[in-house]
């Protein structure tokens, strides 16, 4: 066995002796470690069972032992006087009686049990900042400018930036008692007697779900993602674009006076038209079996024929157009026969390619063509409830659609299906049935201007583009009120767009920005519509704070163009 130990409160090795090796060895072995202790040793008996003659302890009882406790006598004495004044009674009998109670009870007591259980503590008392300090800076407290906002306050002080004026003092010991002491305390008393308090409960969201969850762009394709193509040829701001049905040709129509009509391929300019006015809007006809573009020019509406594309419908169309329909017994109205006028053209307009001449009472801002290339309408903004033009180009006759015009008249659409005609005010959009002759419904901006309207392929969904940089999604099955509102622009948008085959839709801005959008219409009416920007192309410089001023995708392709007021006209592909 070692000997040797360690000792840990001096931290020393320490040799063990015989003897303390033998207590080690009886501890372990569960004897007594003494060897010499007898624990069999005979017992005393000090106080044994005989009675004794005299007593060890010989002491008298005490006098207490004797008399009555006076405590007790005070505990008896007030429990009589309790039994006398009938504070206390004996327990009353257990009752045979059945137990009567009322079964809603618990109902009644509930919203008084969870105030007791669910008990609201009262907000702090706010902190004091260093306007309030003996001793605070120098810009905390008031000048001559800050002493008379406070002065004019008297009659509305709860406008104060503070309840009091603060002052600076030299030391601690020269601040006098504080005056509004009384009348805070009050107050505080005020607010936690009458404020009621409430526990608000907290949701834990994070960032991430707040989001919408939409699909990768890339996922989205094709849409335009970059300019392939410049045209130049206009020396003013090009205010209007229109493409041909076929897809091979374009016009555009500029504040320079003249209408150009493009080749897409190669970016040649195959005509220009020149009619030294102002050119508002261009637009060609959809059908495809005429050669006809419909150009706005001051209070003009002239149909043109561009020459390009096929001759067989190039000679078509003139040979239609050639021919005056027989009007029969038929008179316009005075309201008609005052605000437009088909005027026959002579053989001067003739060989310019005017081959049919409109003129209005005033100055015509739009024209938009019906899908099956008939009728098309006019717009004048100026001309109060008679706005609205519709003209039947086989029988060369003029109509107004309504009485009276509620707003000003900023642009028309023709639904692309259903006889629907489509009329956007400045705050709102009012669609009317032609066949009724009824307005149908109303559509709720909540814009300040429109500018620009465009309807899906389907019909079913209208965007609207307004001055105040906003783009409105309307679902017409759904609502009135808009779908969608996307602010993407910095600045006036000006036009908007829907392609005709591919679910996209474009907005051009005074920014200089177009901004392409995946807009996924789905023919199950219980799932929305998916509406993701997918590309903002920019290219375009400003000119008098004008951007882009009208957009329109390509007919069979992703492609879009854009007319600017830099003079440009570009391609996306």
């Amino acid at each position: 066995m070692l000997r040797t130990v360690k000792d840990l409160q001096t931290g020393q090795n320490v040799v063990l002796s015989d003897k303390d090796l033998e207590f080690v060895k009886r501890i372990q072995s569960g004897k007594i470690p003494d060897s010499n202790f007898d624990n069999f040793a005979p017992w005393i008996d000090w106080f044994s069972s005989d009675v004794m003659d005299t007593p060890l302890r010989s002491m008298p009882p005490s006098k207490t032992s004797f008399l009555p406790s006076k405590i007790d006598k005070m505990k008896i004495s007030k429990m009589v006087h309790a039994i006398k004044m009938g504070w206390m009674k004996p327990k009353p009998k257990p009752s045979t009686e059945p137990n009567f109670y009322m079964l809603w009870e618990s109902d009644d007591k509930a919203d008084e049990m969870r105030r007791v259980h669910d008990h609201i503590p009262a907000p702090k008392v706010r902190l004091p900042s260093n306007a309030e300090s003996y001793n605070p800076p120098s810009e905390y407290l008031f000048d001559e400018k800050e002493m008379k906002d406070w002065d004019s306050k008297d009659d509305e002080p709860w406008k104060r930036r503070y309840n009091f004026i603060p002052q600076k003092y030299k030391s601690l010991r020269e601040v006098p008692a504080y005056d509004n002491y009384t009348r805070e305390r009050f107050q505080r008393c005020l607010d936690l007697y009458l404020c009621p308090r409430a526990k608000k409960m907290r949701l834990t969201i994070k960032a991430e779900d707040l989001v919408p969850q939409l699909p990768n762009p890339k996922d989205l394709q094709p849409f335009p993602t970059i300019c392939s193509m410049i045209f130049k040829g206009h020396s003013h701001m090009v205010r209007s674009i229109t493409l041909e049905p076929h897809g091979q040709f374009f016009a555009s129509g500029s504040e320079d006076g003249t209408v150009k009509v493009w080749e897409i391929a190669t970016g040649r300019c195959m005509k220009t038209f020149e009619f030294g006015c102002v050119i508002r809007w261009v637009e060609w006809c959809p059908n495809k079996s005429l050669s006809l573009l419909a150009v706005a020019a001051d209070s003009d509406v002239m149909l043109i024929n561009p020459g390009v594309g096929d001759k067989l419908i190039i000679e078509k169309t003139d040979l239609l157009l050639s021919e005056t329909p027989d009007q029969g017994d038929y008179h316009p109205s005075e309201r008609v026969k005052g605000a437009v006028q088909w005027e026959p053209v002579d053989e001067e307009k003739w060989s310019k390619g005017i081959r049919i001449l409109i003129r209005h009472f005033k100055n015509v801002n739009q024209v938009t063509w019906h899908a099956k290339g008939d009728y098309f309408a006019s717009v004048m903004s100026d001309g109060q409830n008679r706005s609205v033009l519709i003209h039947q180009l086989s029988s060369r006759r003029s109509q107004l659609p309504l009485n009276r015009s509620k707003g000003l008249i900023q642009c028309v659409l023709f639904h692309p299906i259903r006889p629907i005609f489509f009329i956007a005010t400045q705050r709102h959009v009012r669609v009317y049935d032609l066949l009724k002759q009824e307005m149908v419904k109303k559509l709720i901006s909540g814009a300040k201007w429109i500018s620009s309207m465009s309807i899906h392929p389907g019909g079913d969904n209208v965007i609207v583009g307004t001055y105040d940089k906003k783009v409105m999604w309307f679902d017409l099955d759904l609502s009135t009120k808009p779908y969608q509102t996307l602010r993407f622009h910095g600045n006036a948008v000006r036009s908007v767009a829907f392609h005709k085959r591919y679910p996209l839709f474009a907005s051009g801005s005074d920014d200089c920005n177009l901004i392409i959008s995946h807009g996924m219409v789905y023919n199950d009416l219980l799932q929305n519509p998916l509406i993701v920007p997918v590309k903002k192309l920019r290219g375009h410089d400003k000119f008098s704070d004008f951007g882009i001023l009208s957009i329109m995708f390509h007919n069979m392709q992703p492609w879009v163009f854009s007319s600017g007021a830099d003079k440009t006209i570009r391609l996306y592909t």
